[in-house]
C-alpha cells in the first residue's frame, strides 16, 4: 500500500521504492507532495498521523515503521 501511494503522489514506478528512497533522493518529493502524500496515506489505511510522525517520514523505511506502528496500534 506504501508504495502504491508513493508512486501515485511522487510519480515514480512502484519498482523504484526502496530503501534508499528519501526526500533527498526524489526530484518530486518537495514539502506540498510530503503533505499529499500522508493525507493520501491516512485516507488509503484511516489513520492520522501526528505532527512528530509526519516530520519523521522522510524515507521509506522510517514511513514503514511510522505506518507498522500506526497499524498495530489501531488493532488493540
Amino acid at each position: 500500500i506504501i508504495k502504491n501511494v508513493m508512486s501515485a503522489v511522487f510519480k515514480i514506478p512502484v519498482d523504484e521504492i526502496n530503501d534508499n528512497i528519501s526526500i533527498g533522493t526524489t526530484k518530486s518529493w518537495d514539502s506540498l507532495q510530503h503533505l499529499n502524500f500522508v493525507v493520501a496515506l491516512e485516507k488509503e489505511l484511516g489513520v492520522q498521523f501526528e505532527d512528530e510522525e509526519i516530520l519523521m517520514m522522510l524515507n521509506y523505511p522510517s514511513i514503514k515503521q511510522i505506518v507498522s506502528g500506526k497499524i498495530k496500534s489501531n488493532k488493540i
